[in-house]
């Protein structure tokens, strides 16, 4: 199984000088937890979490009654609070070798490149969803006997 396979293509971004507001209601609109972020010339620049955001806005939860009204919300821009340079994958990578990126660098998502183009985004929840999907298809990894049951 490839990364293509399980990715989300053509992933919404955010340029670098939109507002976190405007980020975390994309990424509310979208129920997601990451943003691509783009530069002037619409090339990957880095990536955005809602934990990116929380950590700026210093909150522990992210509300939209406590961030729609917040000054800080609407004038700090993305860029300065983004993870510049984000590790990357390309499409044709196993699906094995982004999980074990994520876990060796510690990081929920990764931006999919081709030739320099943003193509998708993989995210944990992608790889747990391709793990369960796989596993309807193939034996159980607990079964009750081998419970103890």
């Amino acid at each position: 199984m490839n990364v293509s396979d399980i990715m989300t293509a053509t992933p919404v971004t955010i340029h670098k000088d939109s507002t976190i507001h405007e980020a975390l209601e994309a990424m509310q609109d979208l129920s997601c937890h990451h943003l691509p972020v783009t530069g002037s010339e619409g090339h990957l620049i880095g990536i955005l979490s809602d934990h990116d955001c929380r950590k700026a806005l210093n909150w522990s939860h992210l509300w939209r009654d406590d961030w729609e009204d917040d000054q800080r919300a609407r004038s700090v821009r993305v860029g300065r609070i983004m993870t510049p340079g984000p590790i990357v994958i390309e499409p044709d990578a196993p699906a094995a070798e982004a999980a074990r990126l994520m876990l060796a660098h510690n990081v929920r998502c990764l931006p999919v490149i081709r030739a320099e183009t943003l193509v998708g985004i993989i995210t944990t929840t992608d790889i747990l969803m391709a793990f369960v999907n796989a596993q309807r298809t193939a034996q159980p990894l607990i079964t009750g006997e081998s419970a103890g049951m």
